[in-house]
């Protein structure tokens, strides 16, 4: 059989990067006992989550006594915070372990031996290369695995085999989603990370790269080692410590020319982060280019889907630059972004660069252009020393695919943000009309409307009662009816168990 000749049947084409929240409800009394068997499930996947080096709030185990009413609606509160803790950290909520914790349906495959089946079918037809040892989890990504490996007469040198699925912005035809992946050993530039070997079919690509002893920039900025679990290199650093001025001037501008490369090729990238950048010796190399060909959605997506400006995959580019500029300077990733302040920074010319792509101002008016970052003071006057001239020729028939498959994702892009927008306006909308201050406004103007109908009841009853008299001499008068207070919506509360 050759190298992955048949796609896998039931392909789910997820979006990983899309956020999952949970929201526990009610408990369930099971053999006696309450949230036993439900907790031994937050238990065991606190203890996978350990290698994270976090501390995170798993309420304590109770043994006796959890049957109290107390006691539950303690524990509920408890596991809420827990999992509130888990689905807000970046890099945690994206890992596997917490994806198929809270939604099992949809992450119940093993991409490990997917992954497997799909190299151990290459090697069939490839037979000078040996699989060393599998990296487990180096990355963040569910769908894509890694593998340290060695050519057969070359035994000392090592390299990497990247295996991923397909994402949900594939957009390019299987014939030239095949021909570009097999394009990108041809790809030459001083600041793009060498492909050894490339391939693919309808279903998956599957890459191999020299192995790099000194890891990526992320690794430097976190003085991690490369083969470590991505939860353990990156989640808790020991020390955060920035970069040196010149590091960032000089490793900025690299970037820098490295995507004003990829742009004026038509070539759509969108998936910079610390880790996808490799160092040798001072130079950056950029990563993973087929990320965007095999359609996986980007490392910091749930940042910029929610601004409406960050809205093609140049300003994508552009933000997830301020995004690694910030980690360079501060060792660490924004707490949230927008940012409101930046702390102290090297040179006044770091923040100014940071405002231009991670302010409220920025985020909201739309990014500059890497042309217009380049000429900025921070990287304006860097000298880059490099003989190597660029070389990445695109047939002009892929460069229409590409530019139609990055006008796909755009698009795709540019709905989510309108749906998260509708949502956010909506949910604004709900929380002011629940708020206290709008209630007490309703309980006045329901108060008035009271008043005015019980004086026009008494004025018509009045009326009525005049009339009585002068026409019947006397006469009973009905009692006066009090209005009733206007009845509030009844809500409907289901209880699942969990």
């Amino acid at each position: 059989m050759a190298f992955m000749e048949k796609p896998p049947a039931g392909k789910v084409l997820l979006d990983d990067t899309v956020p999952l929240t949970a929201a526990i409800e009610a408990s369930q009394s099971l053999q006696s006992h309450t949230i036993v068997r439900r907790y031994s499930d937050f238990d065991l996947l606190n203890n996978s989550l350990q290698i994270a080096g976090l501390s995170l709030p798993l309420p304590p185990k109770k043994l006796i006594g959890n049957m109290d009413r107390e006691f539950i609606a303690e524990r509920q509160k408890g596991l809420q915070n827990y999992l509130n803790v888990i689905t807000t950290n970046h890099i945690l909520s994206n890992c596997e372990l917490v994806k198929k914790f809270l939604d099992p349906n949809n992450y119940s495959a093993n991409y490990t031996e997917i992954a497997l089946q799909q190299v151990s079918m290459f090697f069939r037809s490839e037979p000078k290369w040996e699989v060393v040892e599998p990296l487990k989890d180096i990355g963040w990504r569910i769908r894509k695995k890694y593998f340290l490996m060695k050519i057969k007469n070359q035994p000392k040198e090592r390299l990497v085999l990247s295996w991923a699925d397909l994402g949900p912005d594939k957009y390019l035809s299987d014939k030239d989603f095949q021909c570009l992946i097999k394009l990108l050993p041809s790809c030459l530039h001083p600041y793009i990370y060498r492909v050894t070997f490339a391939t693919a079919n309808e279903s998956s690509a599957l890459l191999i790269r020299m192995f790099n002893e000194k890891g990526t920039l992320k690794d430097l900025i976190y003085k991690s080692k490369p083969k470590d679990p991505f939860l353990k290199k990156y989640c808790n650093p020991k020390k955060i410590q920035g970069l040196e001025l010149q590091q960032i001037k000089t490793y900025g501008r690299q970037i820098l020319e490295v995507l004003k490369f990829l742009h004026d090729k038509g070539f759509p990238y969108g998936h910079l982060h610390a880790s996808n950048v490799m160092l040798d010796g001072d130079t950056c190399r950029l990563l993973d280019l087929e990320n965007s060909l095999l359609g996986l959605p980007s490392f910091y997506r749930s940042y910029f889907s929610q601004f409406r400006k960050i809205n093609t995959l140049e300003s994508v580019d552009v933000h997830c630059f301020g995004h690694l500029l910030y980690e360079m300077t501060y060792g660490r990733p924004p707490d949230s972004v927008p940012v409101d302040s930046f702390p102290p920074a090297p040179s006044m010319a770091v923040v100014a660069v940071l405002e231009s792509t991670l302010s409220c101002e920025a985020c909201k008016n739309g990014m500059p252009t890497v042309s217009r970052l380049l000429q900025m003071p921070l990287f304006s006057d860097v000298l880059l020393t490099t003989s190597e001239k660029p070389q990445f020729k695109i047939p002009t028939k892929l460069k229409e695919a590409l530019r139609i498959a990055k006008e796909c994702i755009e698009k795709r892009l540019i709905e989510e943000q309108k749906q998260i927008h509708q949502h956010r306006r909506l949910t604004r909308a709900q929380s002011h009309h629940g708020s206290e201050e709008e209630r007490k406004k309703r309980k006045i103007l329901a108060r008035k409307k009271s008043k005015r109908s019980a004086i026009e009841n008494s004025e018509e009853h009045s009326a009525k009662y005049s009339n009585s008299n002068n026409s019947a001499g006397s006469g009973a008068s009905s009692p006066l009816t009090s209005p009733s207070s206007p009845t509030p919506p009844s809500t409907a509360v289901e209880h699942a168990p969990y």
